[in-house]
């Protein structure tokens, strides 16, 4: 998700230039439409979910052998986080884990993705694994099982081990892509008897950018342009190690694929040129991370418009990039870019926001529920995804306790009724999702705004640690129950 940031972080990217994409054969275009949902519910197998991750919830991060992270480093800078707080406790959940659990049985969700913490299993990045760090994560996956609740694990969320980033300088190194790679491995070796699908890397596009080129993230950093697209080369290459990894040494069968903030391109209205715009768009405008690592070289565009400052790199690592995955995660809040024709190079231009642009209790957060149409219909085409996740979509309310002691969060319901709607259009009309993972079970400790944003179905409590349900549980265990929106 993003923080605080100006049009300008992205302007510069509409320059790009582009190719030819695809299109779909009719066979294969006629066999999608015989296979579609009735157009008001979902697949009948479709996966729905809650997500959170490790060092925003987990807590605990002195005990069992934990090393630190650049997040426990950064949090602890001062100024650097809104309210001054840090993750040290969060949500406990170290200790609470069989509590929330119970509350995703509450709302009915059958699966859960959660995050690993690597510097848990690997206090100094590399060398012997901590057995008390991954002892916890099997408790953890075993109550999920034992509750009927399929584990989706992801492997990086941000909090890369502190010791990796003093002594190779983190993602500034392609040793850092190595131990992610053997840490992968570890991973997949201990947990695939029970896990079936891995999330490698979670949003590249906001951790490379914004804690490397910006300051505003951990580890603070801001790199020159050259130095921040490295970094995220080194962030690709680590993903295609752990696809490797995993493949070696996790049990037969085991999925694996990036889960990402995709760069998400909207057309201003929907017409055969301006989706067109959008197609290409979708490509340029990802071809640093998605790009890559789906086609195996980064555009032509991409690598004219960094020039000098274009990422370091050879055709093994292209190679290794670009193993093949099982499913790509799009994580989708808002729409970023809305698309028209042009005639002028490249073919496409982003429209400005206006003003009066509505937006949810986050200002980034720009309400857009097309955004969840769009998204993954384009990147399906762009790239014949066979396979797609929503790995997260939500949003921040204000979320205030009434004098009843209920969270009454109507606008997290408007948010999620109307982007819930457009997920089923796509899927009736053949778009390849596979499920959806909503952001997130209860509020945590959200990165550089501290505890003053709240994302949770469950409302937290974080002197007290109580869990009280929102409306949006009721409404969300309806969705899940019905496999469908209602009214």
């Amino acid at each position: 998700m993003f923080g605080k940031f100006s049009r300008r972080h992205f302007a510069k990217l509409a320059g790009l230039s582009a190719l030819g994409i695809a299109a779909a054969s009719p066979d294969a275009a006629a066999q999608a439409a015989s296979e579609r949902p009735a157009p008001d519910s979902f697949p009948k197998d479709f996966v729905w979910g809650t997500a959170t991750s490790a060092y925003q919830i987990e807590g605990a991060v002195n005990e069992d052998g934990r090393g630190r992270s650049i997040w426990d480093t950064f949090s602890h800078t001062p100024g650097k986080i809104e309210d001054g707080t840090t993750g040290d406790f969060a949500n406990d959940h170290y200790h609470r884990y069989k509590e929330d659990i119970g509350l995703i049985r509450e709302v009915g969700a059958k699966a859960y993705r959660f995050s690993i913490a690597w510097p848990r299993v690997f206090p100094e990045g590399t060398g012997t694994p901590n057995a008390k760090g991954l002892d916890f994560y099997d408790r953890l996956i075993d109550e999920l099982l034992k509750n009927g609740i399929e584990p989706y694990a992801t492997l990086y969320h941000w909090d890369l081990p502190q010791a990796l980033e003093d002594r190779v300088g983190g993602w500034r190194s392609s040793e850092t892509s190595k131990a992610f790679g053997d840490y992968a491995a570890c991973v997949a070796a201990r947990i695939t008897d029970r896990v079936r699908s891995i999330f490698t890397i979670n949003e590249a596009g906001r951790f490379v950018n914004f804690g490397y080129g910006w300051g505003i993230d951990a580890p603070g950093l801001k790199l020159p342009d050259a130095g921040v697209n490295q970094v995220r080369h080194h962030v690709a290459l680590a993903h295609g190690l752990a696809v490797q990894a995993i493949r070696a040494h996790g049990r037969a069968g085991t999925r694996v694929g990036p889960a990402e903030n995709i760069a998400a391109c909207v057309p201003a209205f929907d017409t055969p040129e301006n989706v067109r715009a959008a197609e290409i768009a979708t490509r340029e405008l990802n071809s640093g991370f998605l790009g890559v690592i789906l086609e195996g070289k980064y555009t032509d565009g991409f690598l004219q418009f960094a020039g000098k400052d274009a990422p370091k790199f050879t055709a093994e690592e292209l190679k290794i990039i670009s193993q093949p995955n099982d499913f790509v995660g799009l994580n989708i809040y808002a729409p970023q870019f809305y698309i028209a024709a042009s005639d002028k190079p490249p073919g496409w231009s982003v429209l400005p926001f206006p003003a009066s642009f509505p937006h949810m209790n986050s200002e980034w957060l720009r309400v857009g529920p097309e955004t969840i149409y769009w998204a993954p219909r384009l990147a399906a085409k762009v790239w014949n995804v066979k396979t797609i996740y929503i790995s997260e979509n939500g949003t921040s309310s204000e979320d205030k306790l009434h004098a009843d002691g209920k969270v009454y969060d109507l606008d997290r319901i408007m948010y999620l009724r109307n982007y819930l709607r457009q997920l089923q259009r796509a899927t009736s009309e053949g778009v390849p999702i596979g499920g959806y993972f909503l952001w997130s079970l209860m509020d945590n400790f959200e990165w550089i705004f501290g505890y003053n944003k709240r994302f949770g179905l469950y409302h937290v409590d974080f002197e007290t640690q109580r869990r009280t349900p929102k409306l949006s549980v009721a409404f969300y265990r309806d969705v899940v129950a019905r496999n469908a929106i209602g009214v």
